[in-house]
Parts: C-alpha cells; sequence; structure tokens
C-alpha cells in the first residue's frame, strides 16, 4: 500500500504538490494493482479529466504500465499505456540529456561561453553576454524574470522562430542579478537547443530522436508533434467550455522544442527512468549505458539550487528523497515522481488532459517592452 500512496500524491499533484524532500520508508510489498485502479478513478472524478496513463518503475522494472478513461471526449477511444500525450517542459531533461552527450564526447564542455557557439547570443547586460555559459543557459539563474519571453510561443499564432527569440533576448530588462536568483524560464532552453543544432549540425529534433529516443527503445515517441511515426494514439486537449469539459485545439508550435516539444507515452517513459534510475537499458546496450552517463554528467550541483536545476537529478538523488517534476502544456498535464532509497529507487509517470489555461494576446510592445540594448 505504500507504493500505492506514492501513486496518489503523483496523482494529487494536478492541483498541489508535496515538501519534495520528505522521506519515505522503503517500498517492498508488491504492486496492488487494483487499489491503483481505485485511486485513478478517484482522480478521474476529482479532477474532472477524460483519462489518464500511469506508469511505475521499480528497481528497474516496468511494474505497472497502464491507461484509464478516454483519450478524446469525441472519439471515446480509450487511453492505453501507448497513448501519446504532450509532456511539455519534461522535454527540458531531455535536452540536458543531449548536451550530456556532446559533452560526454568532448564536443562542449558545461561551462564554455554561449557566445562560443552562437555568436549572435546577446542579454541585455553586456556583463551576462560575455559570461553566459552553457550550464546558465538550463539552471533558470539567468536574471530574467520568471517567463519572460513566453509570448513569444504562447499562444501559439505567433510566427516566431527560434532566431527571433534569441535575438530578442537583448531586450528583456534583467529582473535580478546575474546568477542571483532561481527564476523559471522556457526561451534559454530554445537556445540550449540550438547549441546542439550549431554543434551537430542537425536540428535538436533530429539528434534528440536518434541519440535519446531511439537507442532507448521509446520507438512510438518524438520530438514534436508532427514528427510522429504514428500520430493515430494521441491524447485530444481539452478544456473547460460554457462549463463543460470539451475538445479544444491542439497546440502545435513547432518553436517549443527544447522547452517543450516532445510527445511520448507512459510506456516509452518507463523506459527514460529505467535508464534514469541506473537499471539496464534496451538495445543497443551501449549507447543506453552512454545516455545514461551523459545525462548523470549532466545532473551536477547548480550555483543556484533549484528543484529543476540542470532538470531533474534523479540518479543523483541522496537515499530518502523525493523528486517531483510537473508540465504541462494548454489541455494536458505530465507529471512524474521519483523516491530513491538505498542504490534502487523507483517512480511513477503520469500523463492527462488537461484544462485548458487561457493566455492574454500579444499587446504592441510588449515582447520587446520598448527598450533598446545596451
Amino acid at each position: 500500500m505504500r507504493q500505492l500512496s506514492l501513486l496518489c500524491w503523483a496523482l494529487a499533484l494536478l492541483t498541489a504538490g508535496p515538501a519534495l524532500g520528505q522521506t519515505a520508508p522503503p517500498v517492498t510489498a508488491p504492486l496492488d494493482v487494483a487499489a491503483v485502479d481505485a485511486v485513478v478513478a478517484r482522480a478521474l472524478k476529482a479532477f474532472d479529466v477524460p483519462g489518464i496513463a500511469v506508469a511505475v518503475v521499480k528497481d528497474g522494472q516496468v511494474v505497472l504500465a497502464k491507461g484509464y478513461g478516454v483519450s478524446s471526449l469525441k472519439t471515446k477511444a480509450p487511453v492505453d499505456a501507448n497513448t501519446l500525450f504532450g509532456i511539455a517542459s519534461n522535454t527540458k531533461a531531455f535536452t540536458t540529456a543531449a548536451l550530456g552527450l556532446l559533452v560526454d564526447e568532448g564536443q562542449l564542455r558545461w561551462d564554455d561561453k554561449v557566445t562560443k557557439y552562437i555568436p549572435e547570443f546577446k542579454m541585455y547586460d553586456p556583463y551576462a553576454t560575455a559570461e553566459f555559459t552553457v550550464r546558465d543557459l538550463l539552471t533558470h539563474r539567468s536574471g530574467l524574470g520568471q517567463h519572460v519571453g513566453d509570448l513569444m510561443f504562447f499562444p501559439d499564432s505567433s510566427d516566431f522562430t527560434v532566431q527571433d527569440v534569441i535575438h530578442s533576448l537583448r531586450y528583456f530588462k534583467p529582473a535580478s542579478s546575474f546568477r542571483s536568483r532561481f527564476d523559471y524560464d522556457n526561451s534559454l532552453y530554445l537556445v540550449a537547443g540550438e547549441v546542439v543544432a550549431r554543434i551537430t549540425g542537425q536540428p535538436w529534433t533530429s539528434f534528440v530522436e536518434a541519440r535519446l529516443l531511439q537507442p532507448l527503445g521509446m520507438r512510438r515517441s518524438a520530438a514534436d508533434f508532427a514528427r510522429l511515426p504514428d500520430p493515430t494514439n494521441v491524447s485530444d486537449a481539452h478544456s473547460p467550455v460554457d462549463g463543460r469539459v470539451q475538445v479544444v485545439p491542439r497546440y502545435r508550435s513547432a518553436l517549443l522544442g527544447a522547452a517543450g516539444g516532445l510527445y511520448s507515452s507512459v510506456a516509452d517513459l518507463s523506459q527514460w527512468v529505467r535508464m534514469l534510475l541506473g537499471g539496464p537499458g534496451p538495445a543497443p546496450a551501449a549507447e543506453a549505458g552512454h545516455v545514461a552517463r551523459a545525462v548523470d554528467a549532466a545532473n551536477v550541483d547548480a550555483a543556484q539550487p533549484g528543484p529543476f536545476a540542470l532538470h531533474d537529478p534523479l540518479r543523483r538523488l541522496r537515499p530518502g528523497l523525493v523528486s517531483a517534476r510537473r508540465a504541462g502544456l494548454p489541455g494536458s498535464v505530465a507529471h512524474g515522481r521519483h523516491h530513491r532509497h538505498g542504490e534502487q529507487g523507483h517512480a511513477a509517470a503520469r500523463a492527462a488532459p488537461r484544462h485548458r489555461r487561457a493566455h492574454q494576446p500579444t499587446k504592441p510592445g510588449r515582447l520587446h517592452g520598448g527598450d533598446q540594448p545596451n
């Protein structure tokens, strides 16, 4: 039942989360699937979502991968373990891993200056521009305010490119001094994806699929909705409209990419979790082990500690601690939770349609604030 309680916490994080440092006794009892089914049934009703997919990995083995409810209120297609969801900002862990591979191969160092790979990169503060490292792209300590720049790709009706995002960074005045405060951002992960592209000569999407998804056996997953090999089993986005949950248009912007564009299923994500827990990787084993080493290398301590610093340090989590990550796109949410005890650990992954959050339309001058760069 203690493993059930772990899963119950994960589902409850749709609206609220417990302290991440909470400890818990080791889980030794086998998973009570009927009890999990009951928890999910209550969650579907309590949170008014059409469907949920859940996977649980314990000691390197997938002990549950299952879908509940429907993936679309229009088609009534059932959710199963292979139903695809947009995993939103959980994508950032894959971007970090991609850079970690390049570090492991000697093509990149974490403390290389961003301008070494993107000469036109420029922040509002000249000092930040000169000192900004690859590590800084990943640790949410740039000095920018929380979510600054998001209006370049939220809502998804803009025609901005990654180059536009890079150029626009120079116009945003900092909200704090460089490396002094944690403020979550998406824009700099797009820059991180561009670093991957500049070094490898291929788009971030192609690199992540070839070097992470395919070696880990995540065959139904893709780095963008338009790249899915089989889009027939994909959850629709849902939101309350006139007081009733309905299917709403899917967020389709390809720009989100390295910050939140990946689509996956709990069946596929369980392979990612197995690798993070240090368990055996799928064939080819040598490449899976290489990925695991790269992710471990990426999860170094950041100068500014925070729950997302260098994204999801599961393999370095101290025994007895809990790590959780929740992310969402308009109409869906994805959540991962990990608890480590001793040298082993277990994790739960969950994805579900969710209520769509309204976004304000872009106003003239809002993106640049009317300021000129230094």
